[in-house]
């Protein structure tokens, strides 16, 4: 399974969360089998300025089955559902922490209401 997790800083798995996963600078790509990761690539955002569906093909085209965010529009959601990748919102903390949790299954979607406003939602 691929997960894929916005950051602020390419910290491998020190890396923080992005508070907006489209305005992330980078984005984490974790492989994970088992319960453990076996592979992570961290990729500078190649789509700052981005138009809708952009980022969400870009992250479909890496094999990605799972994003991790803290928050995301509800475009960009209809986006990865029609995609047939799972939404995770509400995260919080490392790439390393926010992966403990979701492997433990104690990672859950939350509604998380994004604090800086980069567009109309």
């Amino acid at each position: 399974m691929k997960v894929a997790i916005p950051v602020l800083q390419d910290l491998d798995m020190d890396s923080p969360i992005s508070e907006h996963f489209g305005h992330a600078p980078y984005f984490a790509f974790v492989e994970v089998a088992n319960g453990k990761v076996s592979a992570i690539e961290i990729i500078q955002n190649p789509y700052m300025e981005h138009s809708p569906r952009t980022i969400p093909q870009f992250i479909s085209e890496k094999g990605t089955n799972v994003l991790i965010v803290r928050g995301i529009g509800r475009r960009a959601l209809e986006h990865f559902s029609r995609l047939g990748i799972q939404v995770i919102r509400g995260a919080s903390g490392t790439v390393k922490e926010i992966l403990e949790a979701f492997t433990a299954g104690k990672l859950s979607d939350t509604p998380y209401q994004v604090k800086e406003k980069f567009h109309e939602q």
